[in-house]
C-alpha cells in the first residue's frame, strides 16, 4: 500500500449544529465497545479461515483441523471464541459435533469484507 496523506482544513471552524445532531444519534459507549469487540474477532487470520470454511460447509472439529493443518485443540480454542461472539453455532449428530455460521449476517460480513479488499 502506498503512503496516504490526510488532508486537513485550511481554517479552524467548528460546526456546532452538526456536532450536536450527530452526538444525539451516536450509539451508547457500551454498544460501541461491543461492536469493537465483535470486529476484533475478525482480526485473527485463523478465525477468518474457519469462518470462510464454514461459509462453504458445516464441519466437525476433526475436518476443520485436517483442512487447515492445525491441531483439534487449536481449532477448538478458536471455535470457542467464535461461539462466544455468536458467529458460529453447533449441532450434534450422534458422536459428531458440526459447526456452522450462526446466521446470514456473518456470511454478509465476510462477503462484503472480501468485496471491499478486492476493489
Amino acid at each position: 500500500m502506498g503512503k496516504t496523506e490526510v488532508e486537513c482544513c485550511d481554517v479552524t471552524y467548528v460546526h456546532n449544529d452538526m456536532i450536536q445532531k450527530v452526538k444525539k444519534l451516536m450509539p451508547e459507549e457500551g454498544l460501541l465497545n461491543e461492536l469493537a469487540d465483535f470486529y476484533k474477532v475478525f482480526g485473527d487470520a485463523t478465525r477468518v479461515k474457519i469462518l470462510c470454511v464454514l461459509l462453504e460447509s458445516a464441519m466437525c472439529v476433526c475436518d476443520l483441523a485436517e483442512l487447515l493443518g492445525m491441531t483439534q485443540s487449536a481449532i477448538s480454542h478458536q471455535l470457542r471464541i467464535l461461539k462466544q461472539m455468536k458467529l458460529v453455532k453447533n449441532r450434534r449428530e450422534g458422536k459428531t459435533v458440526y459447526y456452522s455460521l450462526a446466521d446470514g449476517h456473518i456470511q454478509n460480513i465476510i462477503s462484503q469484507g472480501m468485496e471491499h479488499i478486492q476493489e
